[in-house]
């Protein structure tokens, strides 16, 4: 069957069309940081200077996350991403002259660096959001990993071609080729009909508080979120320093750089083909636990290994970089609701990139003082021991595997008159009648709804019974605005979120009953 085939995304038209553009993309960007990074190298002796390139050109997903991720979940995707590759190309062709003409030094370096990550980081969240609209659900996992191949393999592609574009030709021409990158791929969103945009968008702030209330209430996303930082952090010293050490006892030149950072893409581009083989015989939780000491082995060894037995440990690297973000990745996107799905995997990019920004500027400050090869070392061990924490700090059960299907509710409300989107707060109260050998399951069960109802819109909530009669129960919860309270029941809630409310609902002795109110006038 096609789902069944890591490339059946690769069958449907607008998915290869946007795929082969992110290669394109994404092998302008690796040449752009190797030009980057070695024009720092042959101009500065600084480790942490160096490390500014990764920093500079991540910081800006750091910043401006949660406005992108609203922007993709309130406006057209497509029109998003556009007009982001746009804005880059641009900063790129900027760029691309100031070195042309001889007047780059390093400020104007990261400065442009940090325009073009703005780009970038504008257009990320929509561009991880608008899979479920290429293929279909159960391609998902397929497509994710065929996203991060398209990077990695641009990883194994873009830093050597980059490393000897450069050597022979200098930086100004890597950067132009990085703003053509940048074209390509507007031009094939510009070609591409998505979906249009919704029709009711939410304000900006509603919409950035009702995306982080469904962060704090989503233990399967918080727990993603914890393993993507604790991988990245350490993660982030071997492309931070790696660099350096190309420069120090490795004695290789740009194209040597490029080189090994070729080995760390072709490594990912293999995962990519050897992870379907084994992702049914091994849990996602072993298979983060053994990546990370694998990946903790490559950053030790890339301050101490000679630059062949490196290469070799860099391609190991690359195989559980890719199992590590397609289990990540994918499971973000599966686990998010639509509704929410873009301003959700802006936190994770924004965890993805901040880790790796932040890590950047520690690890090459610890190097400037230390040298470079005890902080990988430092930062490799970190890393291993991550790994180990994976049987105390796991991927919840059935993590990516809930229905995240939404069906209009029929509220059965009978008002004398419908009150208007603005009016609120709105109290709502359900009364419950059981059986005394049914509370404990209904309390538990409770539990599982009050994290469904803050998800969703509801400011507070609580579970209260009688002291009289031990048999009622009242759930009481306030939503904002009546608006947002349609929005709650009509568009957020999921089809897992009702079978845990229908199951507590279904120990009820009577159907239970529903109530509204609203604040009484003066």
């Amino acid at each position: 069957m096609a789902s069944e085939s890591p490339w059946a995304p690769l069958r449907r038209r607008a998915f290869l069309i946007l795929w082969l553009a992110n290669i394109g993309s994404s092998i302008g960007t690796w040449m752009q940081t190797v030009g980057a990074q070695w024009y720092l190298v042959e101009n500065s002796s600084n480790p942490a200077l160096v490390s500014l390139v990764q920093t500079a050109n991540l910081a800006p997903s750091l910043l401006l996350g949660l406005i992108a991720g609203f922007l993709a979940d309130a406006f057209n995707r497509r029109r998003l991403i556009l007009g982001a590759n746009l804005f880059a190309a641009g900063a790129a062709s900027l760029l691309t002259l100031v070195a042309a003409l001889g007047l780059l030094d390093p400020d104007s370096l990261l400065l442009y660096t940090f325009l073009i990550g703005c780009g970038v980081a504008l257009s990320q969240p929509a561009w991880q959001a608008i899979n479920p609209d290429l293929v279909p659900w159960e391609e998902i996992r397929a497509a994710s990993a065929l996203s991060s191949m398209a990077v990695n393999g641009a990883r194994a592609v873009g830093p050597a071609l980059g490393g000897v574009l450069v050597s022979l030709l200098g930086p100004a021409f890597v950067f132009g080729l990085n703003a053509v990158s940048f074209l390509g791929t507007a031009v094939a969103v510009y070609v591409w009909r998505a979906p249009p945009e919704p029709e009711d968008p939410e304000r900006m702030g509603e919409a950035l508080a009702a995306g982080m209330r469904y962060i704090r209430a989503a233990p399967r996303i918080r727990r993603i979120l914890l393993r993507t930082a604790l991988f990245m952090t350490p993660a982030s010293a071997l492309y931070a320093l790696l660099p350096v050490a190309v420069n120090g006892h490795l004695g290789l030149g740009s194209t040597g750089y490029g080189l090994l950072l070729g080995a760390l893409g072709a490594g990912a581009v293999l995962g990519v083909i050897l992870l379907p083989r084994v992702k049914d015989r091994v849990h996602d939780n072993l298979m983060l636990g053994m990546s990370a000491a694998v990946f903790g082995a490559a950053i030790i060894g890339a301050g101490f290994l000679p630059a062949w037995l490196l290469a070799i440990l860099l391609v190991l690297a690359g195989i559980s970089w890719i199992a590590t973000f397609s289990i990540l990745n994918s499971a973000m996107q599966l686990t998010l609701p639509e509704w929410v799905r873009a301003r959700g995997l802006s936190v994770y990019l924004m965890v993805t990139t901040g880790s790796q920004a932040i890590g950047a500027v520690v690890w090459g400050s610890f190097a400037t003082a230390f040298g470079y090869a005890p902080v990988l070392a430092a930062a490799g061990a970190l890393l291993v021991a991550a790994g180990l924490s994976v049987p105390v700090l796991p991927l919840l059960p059935r993590t990516g595997r809930l229905d995240r299907s939404v069906a209009e509710a029929d509220l059965g409300i009978e008002a004398t008159q419908e009150p208007a989107p603005n009016d609120g707060p709105v109290t709502i109260l359900t009364a419950y009648e059981l059986a005394p050998d049914k509370a404990a399951e209904f309390v538990r069960l409770m539990h599982e709804v009050r994290l469904s109802r803050m998800r969703t819109g509801a400011r507070d909530w609580e579970l209260v019974h009688s002291v009289t009669d031990a048999r009622q129960f009242r759930e009481i919860y306030d939503v904002a605005t009546w608006r947002e309270y349609l929005r709650q029941e009509q568009e957020r809630i999921t089809g897992e979120d009702r079978r845990v409310m229908d199951e507590a609902a279904a120990l009820a002795e009577v159907q239970p009953r529903t109530r509204w109110f609203l604040p009484a006038s003066a």
